[in-house]
C-alpha cells in the first residue's frame, strides 16, 4: 500500500511560462524538448509549460512510497514523467528566479515517476495553452478552489521511487 512519505507547499512566479524541478547537483538548461508537450524534461529537470496569464503558481510536492491512488478529482491537465534524481535534493526553478531549494524527503537519489496535475483559477481566466502550435481556451473544471490560495494555477505534483527494472507507463 502507498503512503505519503513528505510533503511541502510554495508558491511560484513562472518566468518565460515556465518553471520547473530540479535536481541541485545537475547543472540546469533549457531542455531541447517537444514544446507541444506540457512537460519538458532531461536528465534531474522537468519543467511545466504555464499559460501566459499565469502570474502566480500554488504548488504543493509530495514524496510517495510507491505509485500513490488516482486522484478522484477533475484536472485541467495531468502527465506523467519518469526522470533520474543522481542527488535526491530538489528546487523549484523559474528563469529569472533562480532556484528555491525545497526541503522534500525522497528516500534516496535514483529513478523517479513523477504525475503533475494542475488546474486554473476560474476567477482569473479563460487561459490560453502555451503549447507550440496550440491557443486554445484551456478547461477549467470545478473542484480544488481552495487549493488555488490566491494563485492563478495550483500545480500537485506526486513523487516515487521506481525501480531500473521496471517498465513506464
Amino acid at each position: 500500500m502507498s503512503r505519503l512519505l513528505d510533503a511541502f507547499e510554495t508558491a511560484v512566479s513562472p518566468s518565460y511560462r515556465i518553471f520547473g524541478l530540479v535536481d541541485t547537483i545537475v547543472d540546469t538548461y533549457a531542455p531541447h524538448a517537444d514544446r507541444t508537450n506540457w512537460l519538458l524534461s532531461a536528465p534531474g529537470m522537468i519543467y511545466l509549460q504555464v499559460p501566459p496569464q499565469v502570474i502566480r503558481a500554488s504548488v504543493r510536492l509530495e514524496s510517495w512510497s510507491t505509485a500513490p491512488p488516482a486522484s478522484e478529482a477533475q484536472w485541467s491537465g495531468t502527465e506523467d514523467v519518469e526522470v533520474g534524481l543522481p542527488g535526491g535534493d530538489l528546487a523549484l526553478e523559474t528563469i529569472d528566479g533562480g532556484q528555491e531549494e525545497v526541503p522534500l524527503i525522497l528516500p534516496s537519489s535514483g529513478l523517479y515517476r513523477m504525475r503533475w496535475q494542475w488546474i486554473f483559477s476560474r476567477e482569473g481566466g479563460p487561459f490560453t495553452s502555451p503549447l507550440a502550435g496550440h491557443r486554445e481556451i484551456l478547461p477549467m473544471p470545478p473542484g480544488n478552489e481552495e487549493k488555488l490560495n490566491g494563485a492563478d494555477q495550483y500545480c500537485l505534483v506526486q513523487i516515487w521511487r521506481t525501480a531500473a527494472s521496471e517498465e513506464t507507463e
